[in-house]
């Protein structure tokens, strides 16, 4: 787990899950098996989503372009911004 951003707005940690050291079993494809994703936290709303798989990928591709133009943190929580319709789970905290 690694804090990518923290603005006044959104938070984002990266969970990365190291690639499975095991053979695979039957019916699986070989090769290492990654898994991961990204969680977003709506510091105002109080509310988080975790992005994983096909999203998590496009997510990343967005940001990395995004990063390419030296963006000001305006913009970054305004492309961040764009996922907080798909934000359901309230942050809690135990």
């Amino acid at each position: 787990m690694q804090m990518l951003y923290n603005s006044d707005n959104f938070a984002v940690v990266v969970f990365e899950v190291p690639a499975r050291e095991q053979a695979p079993q039957a019916g699986e494809a070989s090769g290492a098996l990654t898994r991961g994703g990204y969680e977003i936290v709506d510091k105002f709303s109080r509310k988080e989503i975790y992005l994983e798989g096909a999203m998590a990928e496009s997510f990343k591709a967005g940001v990395e372009a995004l990063i390419q133009t030296s963006p000001s943190v305006e913009e970054i929580d305004a492309y961040i911004e764009r996922f907080t319709s798909l934000m359901h789970q309230p942050v809690v905290l135990h």
